[in-house]
């Protein structure tokens, strides 16, 4: 049965099949949207991770959050490596190791409101560290704008009777972000926020940053991240440990027999492990959203199969006359069947090509989300969604399974018909 026959069919019942198409649209469009979203968590989490670093945390922690390294235990933690893997480790240009001692802290940050309005609130994460010039090349972090902060970590403000701010230096998601409060695209170096350890206390007030410096960490969890004096943001927000130290080593093998030296000889027990290693842990929450997707898919394709089916059925009702027609002309019922099916197909493609279209509009969006290995900790990130080949690909094949779906019974129905009855 020649195409234009159902081409014309589509083109006559245009309401219909403007309105069959237009939920796949939906679906589809969504659908993409969501996976997109998926996938950018996942290629945040690949990216934030080094192969050649080796994270330390205080045994049995699973989240930097909950890890807790006492100062005078861990302060030499790179003399604690077995003399022949030291080899394996990085040096700077002094021939130091190159050994990061951080402090991660989540703390509350008011959100400039209204006059009138509610509070609002946001969780800001905070880097504490000791050297950024050994933190930036650890991290494979570089300098989009400005500097690292000094070795005091503070600065006089001019024109402010002595007052001083926190230097810091910003990932390029949470500078975004911050930027919004100002009605600024994001954060430039030179201006202000308030941060403090307890925003609701009202004897303590909000200390000034300053920022002094930009990083060029857009998708990876640190581009989330304010950086700034471990010595001076520990103590403010009651962080008087390290809750990581991170040794770069020459490869992702290297790496690893590092970690496992670190895990059987540093006492006080630590727990030891490459930078992939607890990055991939994090993905659990990716895992989470996945199913979470596959499930609400499910739903939205059984309301897509009706839709489809309802369209046949009736696209069947009035063109009972023309089955028998063309039976009677000399099309077998196999040929009815697939003339049915590849109508239901077309309906579901065209819906679903503008739905891939409208879906990849998508890409390259920002979405705050938290990712986690476990409950009760995690990261909250900026991420970026990304719609690549796959995530079209799948949206289609979606398309085609609904419409195959939706299309089955009735073409089934249509190749029942007999010829004289149908006639009549």
């Amino acid at each position: 049965i020649p195409l234009s026959y159902n081409f014309r069919n589509l083109v006559v019942r245009w309401r219909i099949t403007f309105l069959t198409a237009l939920a796949f649209t939906l679906v589809v469009g969504l659908l993409t949207v969501l996976l997109a979203f998926v996938n950018g968590m996942y290629r945040l989490t690949e990216s934030s991770g080094v192969p050649g670093n080796v994270i330390v945390l205080s045994d049995g922690a699973t989240d930097e959050l909950f890890s807790n390294l006492a100062f005078g235990d861990y302060s030499d933690i790179e003399t604690k490596i077995d003399p022949q893997l030291r080899l394996l480790v990085e040096r700077d240009a002094k021939g130091q190791m190159l050994c990061s001692r951080e402090t991660y802290i989540v703390a509350t940050q008011v959100i400039p409101t209204r006059p009138g309005d509610p509070p609002r609130r946001r969780f800001v994460q905070v880097r504490g560290i000791e050297d950024p010039q050994v933190a930036g090349p650890v991290h494979n972090l570089e300098l989009l704008e400005g500097t690292w902060f000094s070795e005091a970590g503070v600065r006089d403000l001019p024109g402010q009777d002595g007052e001083t701010a926190i230097e810091a230096v910003l990932g390029e998601g949470v500078a975004r972000e911050l930027g919004l409060d100002q009605q600024k695209p994001r954060l430039q170096v030179g201006d202000l926020f308030e941060l403090g350890p307890n925003p609701d206390a009202t004897d303590v007030r909000a200390r000034k940053w300053i920022v002094v410096g930009v990083t060029q960490s857009s998708g990876s969890s640190f581009g989330s991240e304010i950086w700034a004096k471990r010595q001076l943001v520990g103590p403010m927000f009651g962080k008087e440990v390290y809750t990581s130290i991170v040794v770069r080593t020459r490869d992702a093998d290297s790496a690893k027999l590092v970690a496992r030296d670190l895990s059987n000889h540093v006492k006080p027990a630590v727990t030891a492990q490459t930078e992939s290693e607890y990055y991939s842990k994090l993905s659990e929450t990716n895992r989470q959203f996945l199913y979470a997707i596959m499930f609400v898919a499910v739903i939205m394709a059984v309301g897509g199969v009706f839709g489809v089916m309802n369209t046949m059925f009736s696209a069947i009702s009035q063109r009972i006359r023309d089955i028998g027609v063309l039976r009677i002309l000399g099309y077998s019922q196999l040929q009815i069947l697939a003339c049915f099916f590849l109508e239901a197909l077309l309906i579901a493609l065209i819906g679903g090509g503008l739905g891939c279209a409208l879906g990849s509009l998508a890409d390259g969006w920002t979405a705050t989300s938290i990712i986690s290995g476990g409950q009760g900790g995690g990261k909250s990130v900026v991420l970026q969604l990304t719609v690549d080949g796959t995530i079209l690909a799948a949206g289609m094949l979606f398309t085609l399974v609904m419409g195959a779906l939706g299309g089955l019974l009735p073409s089934l129905s249509a190749m029942r018909l007999r010829p004289l009855e149908a006639v009549r």
